[in-house]
């Protein structure tokens, strides 16, 4: 079984380490890990170190480094725009997007959203949003935490999409994901829409600003399901999952 991740503010080079706080909590407490078993450390940046446990307290761990390492980040920087979802679904595609290898997430106000993130309650999705993102993380192992974004409107995203290579998932469009050509390098941004679909002057918006229309298959998939599927053929197009 792969090691357990445990985040740390920064990861120790070599020698001893106490995990402790909320982390080291868990490790001990929750996951019960004993003297000799072993764990990663990780600063969500990049850098990892494999550690063994050389002694175990209340709510805390000893561990000493064994391994200490970089991992450089995956290129092409792979961006989803999801739109807002009702119920559980928006948190269900940020779990999914993020243990796929998702780089940022940009929660999207899309006309056709039920959901509307207002004042506390738009503070508090958000904030869920960022937590599902970090715990999905470490149960995937990733040496790199993606981010979730502050959320934006049509206006917002589209002004990003003139830096990156851009793709509209639309059940009516002509170019297929697998064959469109991606870059070696730089940001692939995707927009998902909501269950209501893609409005036309969302559509419009967003193809002016350079964005290219793109479907996955013969299949209308959710919103909570697009994201993942996209990002998959991506990944494997582009030789992240090589």
């Amino acid at each position: 079984m792969t090691d357990a991740l445990f985040l740390v503010p920064a990861v120790p080079e070599s020698g001893a380490y106490r995990l402790d706080g909320a982390e080291g909590h868990h490790a001990a407490d929750v996951v019960r890990l004993r003297a000799g078993e072993t764990l990663l450390l990780g600063d969500g940046a990049g850098t990892v170190a494999d550690c063994v446990v050389t002694a175990v307290r209340r709510g805390a761990l000893d561990v000493e480094v064994t391994r200490y390492r970089r991992e450089p980040a995956r290129e092409p920087r792979l961006v989803v725009a999801q739109a807002l979802a009702k119920g559980d679904r928006g948190e269900l595609a940020v779990q999914a997007m993020t243990e796929v290898g998702v780089d940022e997430i940009v929660p999207w106000q899309a006309a056709r959203s039920v959901a509307r993130w207002r004042g506390d309650r738009g503070d508090k999705a958000l904030a869920r949003w960022r937590a599902v993102a970090r715990e999905a993380a470490k149960q995937s192992r990733r040496a790199w935490l993606p981010t979730v974004a502050d959320p934006a409107g049509t206006g917002e995203l589209a002004a990003r999409l003139a830096d990156c290579r851009a793709f509209v998932l639309h059940e009516d469009a002509g170019q297929p994901l697998a064959t469109a050509p991606l870059p070696d390098t730089g940001t692939v941004l995707l927009v998902v829409g909501p269950e209501g679909g893609v409005t036309p002057a969302e559509l419009d918006a967003f193809t002016a600003a350079g964005a290219e229309p793109v479907r996955l298959g013969p299949e209308v998939l959710r919103t909570s399901t697009a994201g993942v599927a996209a990002l998959a053929a991506l990944s494997a197009r582009t030789g992240r999952w090589g």
